[in-house]
């Protein structure tokens, strides 16, 4: 068993290995709601526009990570301008500023000297790269992404499955869309420069569409995205090590594995026909009694 445990060995590997569980744990708490919101699209959208923040935080010499959120930020809070101010379907306006800050970005990195570094490095990641101070934004983002979705679950399921419903009990919708903005946010921010943009719906979307088909209760899927990412990352990095991959799209390349799988076994379930209903035992016939007098 040394082939599992020989690439834990070295420092930087074990602290992406904690770095990935991590991210996993975010992206759980965030991605279940993507999932079961369709909300794909615009993460996917508020992913790409960090790009513009990134790429000034780098050539200003400032902190990537916050350069990131003021980024994302922008991005979900233009949505929902473009939306409530103009006509066009939700969307329409995300396809729209999807493109202007991913082109913007584009615009300011190509500025830099080192166009095809910053950029590769934005876009897939570097999980072998996570250093100490790293790990404790990971944690605390943890937290972050706990404290926001465990007082607001219940506002957060009745948003999702009925928003009037969530009108009526006194809920208010419109703040919960928000907070939810806030987290999917929160993960996508947390987890870019570990495994990038491109592969960040690995760990944000897979486990837990992987998990869906399985489980009837939300909290049990987001605690089995979490172990399913958390797995994902330790795979990920095994065969990244023995097979000489990146690391990051490694570890995506088998959470989307894991959902395939999950996937197939679950049509597989449901192509099952149902056990056929025991048939009742048949009833002795009781002999009719002879009539006491005779007719």
């Amino acid at each position: 068993m040394d082939w599992l445990t020989a690439p834990f060995e070295v420092a930087f590997v074990a602290r992406a290995l904690v770095a990935g569980v991590l991210v996993s744990t975010v992206c759980a708490l965030a991605g279940t709601w993507v999932v079961l919101r369709g909300m794909a699209f615009l993460g996917d959208a508020m992913a790409h526009g960090m790009l513009p923040g990134v790429a000034l935080a780098s050539l200003l010499g400032g902190s990537l990570f916050l350069g990131a959120a003021l980024s994302a930020v922008a991005m979900a809070l233009g949505v929902g301008a473009v939306t409530r101010w103009s006509r066009i379907s939700q969307d329409t306006g995300i396809g729209l500023l999807f493109v202007g800050m991913l082109s913007l970005g584009v615009i300011i990195v190509s500025r830099s000297q080192s166009f095809a570094v910053d950029l590769t490095g934005f876009l897939f990641g570097d999980v072998l790269a996570v250093r100490p101070a790293d790990l404790a934004v990971l944690a605390a983002a943890a937290a972050a992404a706990a404290a926001v979705a465990l007082p607001g679950h219940r506002a957060f399921v009745a948003l999702a499955f009925d928003p009037r419903k969530a009108q009526t009990l006194g809920l208010r919708p419109r703040p919960a869309h928000l907070a939810l903005l806030g987290l999917v946010t929160l993960a996508i921010v947390a987890s870019f420069h570990v495994v990038g943009t491109l592969l960040v719906f690995g760990l944000l979307i897979a486990p837990p569409a992987a998990m869906a088909p399985w489980a009837r209760r939300i909290p049990v899927i987001m605690l089995g995205a979490a172990l399913l990412g958390s797995a994902a990352t330790f795979a990920g990095l095994v065969l990244s090590w023995h097979l000489g991959t990146a690391a990051g799209a490694t570890i995506a390349a088998v959470a989307v594995a894991f959902f395939f799988a999950s996937a197939l076994a679950a049509a597989a379930r449901d192509r099952r026909p149902a056990a056929a209903p025991a048939r009742p035992a048949p009833r002795t016939p009781v002999p009719e009694q002879e009539h006491a007098f005779p007719p």
